[in-house]
Formats: C-alpha cells, structure tokens, sequence
C-alpha cells in the first residue's frame, strides 16, 4: 500500500480519501454496471479486474480513457482507511472472516463519513456562530458512531441519521445564505428550488448567489461564468455541467466529487483546498 495518494478536502484530514492506508474496498465492495460511467459489469464483493496485488489501480493514470469516469468521481470521504485501520485493525478483506463483514460495514460508515464532511463544512459557514454547539455535537455523535464496531456500525440506519441532521444542515444553509441578494423565481425558464428539474438548462452568467439548490438535476446545464456564491448544492447532480468560468469559491456543501462530475476551465473558481480536474480544460 506504498505511494500514498491523498486528497485534502476542506479542513479535516480524516475526511479525505487516503487509499495508502485502505485495502481497495472502493473497488471490491460495491458494484457498478456497464455504461458511459464504467467499461464493464461488477458484481458487489468481486475484486475489479484492475485491482493488483498491492491493492493499487493498475489503470489509474487513464481510467478516463480506459472507460472509468466513474471512479475518477468516487470519494469515500475517509471511510475506506477509517474501516481498514479502525474497524478491522488493518486487516484485509482477503483474511478468513473477514470478507463478508467489511464489504457491508463499508457503504454504511462511507455515508457517515459524507455526513461528518457536511457537519464539518457547516461548521465554517458565516453566520452559524448562534448553531455552532449543536453542530459540534451532531458532529460528535455521528463520528462517535463511525468509530463503533462491526457489528454495532450494521445496525445503523444511516437515512435516519441523515434525517435527524437535516435540519440543522438547513438552518446552517439559510444562515449562510442569508448574507446573499434575493435569489432568482426562475433560471433559463425554470423554477429554481431545491429539487428542480434543471436537466440541461440555460443558466449562463445566471445570478445564482443564495440560491437553494438542495438535490437539484443540473446534469449538463449551462452554468458557465454562473455565479454560484452562497447557492446550497448539497446532493446535486452536476454530472456533466458546464460551470467554465463560474464561481463556486463560496458555494455550500459542495464536494469533490461534484466538481469531478462537472465540465469546467481553468477559469472556474473553486472554494480553497479543492483540486482542479485534469480533465478539465485550460481555457
């Protein structure tokens, strides 16, 4: 597991994929299907015939190329090396007994994980000093529940998790964004609301500061030189979107694997410890 590969994303090194210290789960535990995203069909616990010994992808380099735009958008926010060294004392999946228990515990402490990464961005919004202790310890509570062990993490209901911090996670957005001008009815001739269909639209140079975006369909829109400063996009789909010179240096709730589903430039202004895809253009 030599040659670390690490991404930072916002302040929190254990919230960030460290595959040094992770034993492929990625690309064993779940399953994908043949399609623009992945090159072939994999069934859940089938190690991806990519996958060497040494628990590296042997295709990392071109995964783009070789048909495994889905990989390139996948984080696990911390949860493959937190299961690996935590949860199973640096065992791997390929020890007697340990297969079955460490693919299910994955995708339950990777959502966790994601939930601790947006606790943990709320936590710098403007305006949240007045919510400041309850996000502390929303926080606390949930990373005191990815540290449990196996068999207490499978008995954890991560939707009811997700519900009791939503909530919170808004009132922590409508703060945010109440230092943003009135966000636009409509955009490209569309409601723009949390869960809009905006599959496609024509939102360039849009105004969008303080928008609630929560979980929207923006697969290739137009956004580019769209001013997103303050717009709430957690859970969405920016697959595709062409955001080329638009700014998302302030936008909430915003991750990686978001900007690496979307189209951009080295133009687009992206929030401080995010990283510029490569395959995005330099124009």
């Amino acid at each position: 597991m030599a040659g670390k590969t690490f991404v930072e994303l916002g302040r929190r090194a254990d919230l960030s994929a460290d595959c040094a210290n992770c034993v492929g789960l990625c690309c064993v535990a779940l399953a994908f299907d043949r399609s623009a995203a992945f090159a072939y069909d994999k069934e859940p616990g089938e190690p991806c015939v990519h996958l060497e010994q040494d628990f590296r992808c042997k295709i990392h380099p071109v995964l783009r190329e070789r048909g495994f735009t889905g990989c390139t958008v996948f984080d696990c926010f911390g949860a493959g090396q937190k299961v690996t060294q935590q949860t199973f004392d640096g065992r791997s999946w390929r020890e007697d007994g340990v297969r079955g228990d460490m693919f299910a515990v994955f995708p339950i402490v990777r959502r966790l994980q994601q939930l601790l990464w947006y606790l943990d961005a709320a936590l710098a919004f403007p305006g949240v000093d007045p919510l400041r202790a309850e996000l502390t310890a929303a926080f606390s509570a949930v990373e005191a529940l990815t540290l449990s062990d196996a068999a207490a993490l499978l008995r954890i209901d991560t939707d009811d998790e997700y519900d009791a911090a939503r909530p919170l996670l808004l009132r922590a957005s409508e703060a945010a964004r109440s230092r943003y001008p009135q966000p636009l009815g409509k955009g490209g001739g569309r409601p723009i609301r949390p869960g809009a269909d905006l599959v496609g639209a024509n939102l360039r140079g849009a105004d969008l500061r303080g928008t609630d975006l929560r979980a929207a369909l923006l697969l290739g829109a137009d956004l580019r030189s769209a001013d997103l400063r303050g717009a709430d996009l957690i859970g969405a789909d920016l697959r595709d979107a062409d955001v080329a010179g638009a700014d998302l240096s302030e936008t909430l709730f915003l991750t990686q694997m978001q900007v690496n589903s979307a189209r951009g430039s080295s133009g687009t202004r992206l929030p401080a410890g995010f990283v510029r895809p490569s395959h995005w253009s330099s124009r």
